[in-house]
């Protein structure tokens, strides 16, 4: 008998639904370069065209009332590349040279700021500690030299919604000419913002989180950032997605992100529901276990738990889980080749060693309460016997 797969590393990346796959067998016959004037071509710009509003809408954006832009690229990482190098070097001489984020930012802003610092801007960390971004902080930072501002919007480890419209409201209020931007890749089509909301010039998200293909994302690029050159592409060539990302689109992936963001926007509330309830359910299962809860303070995503095991290593506990078919992640897929402890679990407040024992389960709207129960049976089992081998 074949043992059943049970996926629980949603936050890594999520299986494609029926939705996406229709679109792709779809498309996947549209050969056109969409650039092309003929009308092969325009039948590929055509599919591009109605992701782009499927995705924008999903952002709450009416792209002509709007006037803003979505560039579409490779991946979310990608986008958040372009969001931050193209704000950072827009103008070759800049008099504000401050830069905000958080001490608990994926990789793909963390590591960005890095290469910030060593060019010469100054990265101010606002601390994070509990899941909660820390004003008091945040204010004291605020002074006439910032410029850019990079807050994300849920942490992809711990599932701690951050306040970020509050965050950027308080930075435009003082200084409206900084630039803001919010990396909404775990929280797009999961938590409730608008660009506008959330007081952001630029938003980040991926398609390979909401049941769509790898290898795409897009920059919501606001139309005051456009009009005042306040960004610039850093790949350059032909001139598409508006000029901002040149080479060609990835007509078949983006077509099946729109039809995803679209598929999702029609059955929200009910998905929402259902992860809610798992949730629930499997925070009252795991809180009955031998492991610790690492609950946000304030609002989480529903569809992320994170827990620190008894003094046995994550990576430790992965491979048992997985010996029984039950994939879980013991943190963002994106770092798990690091040797540091985690990021966001020390800004959390967790020690290196906690975080090295610590393991994320990220559940989507196809996981079931059999497949939480089969979860906290495996980590009973597995808990017992580790410990004796200690």
């Amino acid at each position: 008998m074949t043992q059943k797969e049970i996926y629980l590393d949603n936050s890594a990346t999520t299986p494609l639904s029926a939705a996406a796959r229709a679109k792709i067998a779809e498309a996947i016959d549209i050969y056109g370069n969409p650039s092309s004037l003929h009308s092969a071509g325009q039948a590929a710009e055509r599919l591009l065209e109605t992701a782009r509003r499927q995705v924008l809408e999903g952002l709450g954006v009416r792209q002509r009332r709007d006037g803003g832009a979505l560039v579409f690229t490779s991946s979310g990482t990608e986008a958040t590349s372009l969001a931050l190098f193209g704000s950072a070097y827009a103008k070759e001489r800049r008099t504000a040279s401050r830069i905000l984020t958080t001490n608990s930012e994926h990789p793909s802003v963390a590591r960005v700021m890095d290469k910030l610092a060593s060019d010469g801007f100054e990265v101010v960390r606002i601390s994070t500690r509990g899941g909660a971004l820390d004003m008091d902080e945040l204010k004291a930072a605020l002074d006439k030299s910032i410029f850019l501002a990079s807050f994300m919007l849920v942490n992809n480890e711990t599932g701690a919604i951050y306040s970020v419209g509050e965050a950027f409201k308080a930075i435009k209020q003082k200084y409206p000419d900084a630039i803001t931007h919010c990396d909404a890749v775990q929280g797009f089509m999961k938590v409730p913002f608008t660009p506008a909301s959330l007081s952001a010039d630029l938003v980040t998200v991926s398609a390979h989180k909401l049941h769509a293909p790898k290898g795409v994302g897009a920059l919501y690029i606001s139309a005051p950032m456009l009009k005042a050159k306040k960004i610039a592409p850093f790949i350059l060539g032909g001139g598409q997605e508006n000029g901002m990302r040149s080479g060609t689109e990835n007509v078949i992936g983006i077509s099946a992100f729109g039809a995803s963001v679209e598929d999702i926007s029609k059955r929200r509330s009910d998905i929402s529901a259902h992860t809610e309830e798992l949730r629930a359910y499997a925070d009252e299962r795991l809180s009955a276990l031998d492991v610790r809860l690492n609950l946000p303070s304030g609002k989480r995503l529903a569809n992320i738990i994170n827990i620190t095991l008894p003094d046995i290593k994550s990576e430790t506990m992965l491979h048992a889980l997985s010996s029984d078919g039950i994939y879980v992640s013991s943190g963002s897929a994106c770092s798990s080749h690091s040797k540091h402890p985690s990021d966001s679990l020390s800004a959390f407040g967790l020690s290196a060693h906690e975080a090295d024992c610590s393991l994320r389960i990220s559940m989507s709207e196809y996981n079931t309460k059999e497949d939480i129960d089969a979860l906290c049976n495996s980590l009973v089992k597995n808990i017992a016997r580790l410990v004796k081998i200690k």
